[in-house]
């Protein structure tokens, strides 16, 4: 079965993106660089929530229509219209059924590329099963948190970690405990 992989860029103090979704304090450190062509090649599908997506298809934006080419874009969102992006598929509904049908299926892992609130919902489905930091030395002191609330407490196991000594840069890789392990994720129960 393949896996979802949340794979993301962190400050040290918690944000994804800056208070008004910029990412110019990612520093790609030459080694990670080098791999990062490798990185890119253990995936086929990408998993993407409207407010990433919608950064995506702004005009000169790299991607054109929000797609990428080789790779199946799948854009969550209750308020997009498949027919004015055909390029991507479009969820809108039953998310954990989507998921796990792209799970089963034949091919590569698949990245959750973008979105904290995706990835939240992710979470709580049980459709994460590792979270792939690289965490930026560098304080934001706002901006969009990795896992927004609210949020249930997950438990994680540490899979991998290396540090890089010319920017300080931490990849930090998390296997996901699943329900009936020791510390299993609790959902956070929302209001509606």
């Amino acid at each position: 079965m393949r896996r979802v992989r949340y794979s993301v860029a962190m400050s040290l103090d918690g944000y994804i993106a800056g208070p008004n979704g910029e990412a110019d304090w990612i520093v790609m450190d030459p080694e990670i660089g080098e791999g990062f062509a490798d990185h890119w090649k253990q995936f086929d599908t990408l998993l993407i929530g409207r407010k990433t997506f919608a950064a995506m298809v702004k005009p000169g934006k790299k991607g054109g229509g929000g797609s990428m080419p080789g790779y199946k874009t799948v854009v969550f969102s209750r308020t997009l219209k498949p027919g004015d992006y055909p390029s991507v598929t479009i969820v809108s509904d039953d998310v954990k059924t989507a998921v796990t049908k792209l799970k089963e299926a034949d091919g590569k892992d698949i990245w959750l590329f973008g979105g904290g609130e995706l990835f939240r919902s992710l979470l709580d489905l049980g459709l994460v099963d590792t979270i792939e930091i690289g965490v930026i030395p560098v304080l934001l002191g706002g901006g969009i948190p990795l896992l927004p609330a609210p949020a249930g407490r997950a438990t994680l196991t540490l899979v991998k970690q290396r540090a890089f000594a010319k920017t300080g840069t931490l990849a930090l890789e998390y296997a996901v405990n699943r329900p009936g392990s020791r510390g299993a994720r609790k959902p956070q129960s929302r209001k509606a």
